[in-house]
């Protein structure tokens, strides 16, 4: 399989909420419904945030098969290393390439500890992150406006 990874550039935006408002409305609708989605969609991933983000340290990554844009993940790598976003389109889920994804930044950046979130109801990628050696370490509620929150796991993976 002929999966790489390329960082997203700031006047790569638009491509990229191309791709996760795609995978979200496949993916989320069910988990967290279709007005949720929208409202974290422009929230998260409207220009000024993402500037912000990656202001703040954070660095995305496009997911490329073939040089397809197919995916995208993004890291924050300071005193721990926060895995803030890993979306693959929802055809492809299923094929090992979340797992290369993980791979890559085990063996590219060699954390000690690998840290994300991820929602309480989103059994799939919950499933995924266990096989791939992730425990929960604690429940999180995250107010994140306009009447909607984020009932997520903190999840951990130790890789000393």
């Amino acid at each position: 399989m002929d999966i790489k990874f390329r960082e997203i550039q700031l006047n790569e935006f638009d491509a990229l909420f191309d791709i996760a408002s795609k995978i979200w409305h496949d993916h989320y609708t069910e988990v967290i419904g279709k007005e949720q989605v929208n409202y974290m969609l422009d929230t998260i991933y409207d220009k000024k945030s993402l500037e912000d983000s990656i202001h703040k340290g954070q660095v995305y990554f496009f997911i490329l098969q073939n040089d397809k844009k197919i995916g995208f993940f993004s890291i924050t790598n300071e005193n721990e290393l926060w895995l803030n976003k890993l979306y693959v389109n929802t055809d492809l889920q299923g094929q090992g390439i979340g797992k290369i994804v993980l791979d890559y930044i085990n063996n590219s950046m060699q954390p000690d500890i690998i840290k994300l979130t991820v929602n309480r109801q989103n059994f799939k990628s919950i499933n995924f992150y266990f096989k791939n050696g992730f425990k929960i370490e604690k429940v999180e509620d995250f107010d994140i406006g306009n009447g909607y929150w984020m009932n997520d796991f903190i999840m951990v993976k130790k890789n000393n």
